[in-house]
């Protein structure tokens, strides 16, 4: 597989369903700035290191996601807004493990 489809709904609750390529060792953040889902500048400011949660997202459905590690889940207990089914898409790789995996953006602070 190529190409895994996700469901991605950004913060004005529209609902787009995109294509992620599964060779370019891309995140999910990667992929919501390049379908441009969020404004320039409101996702992915520390450049995907875990380290602003300006990328949390909300997990709607049950994939097999990587688990999270040390750095995210410490930086998701300072965020806003935060929910038990909170990570952040910079820390989640793109692979066929996530084909139709449905996240909702969070709020921008």
């Amino acid at each position: 597989m190529q190409d895994v489809t996700l469901y991605i709904t950004d913060r004005d609750g529209k609902k787009h369903a995109v294509q992620a390529p599964t060779d370019m060792a891309m995140n999910v953040m990667e992929v919501i700035r390049s379908y441009e889902l969020a404004p320039e500048g409101t996702i992915g400011i520390c450049g995907g290191m875990a380290m602003c949660a300006s990328c949390q997202c909300y997990i709607e459905n049950d994939v097999d996601l990587n688990p999270m590690e040390d750095d995210e889940d410490a930086m998701l207990a300072e965020a806003f807004n935060v929910k038990t089914n909170s990570r952040l898409s910079c820390q989640i790789p793109v692979s066929e493990t996530i084909h139709n995996l449905e996240i909702t953006l969070a709020p921008e602070y």
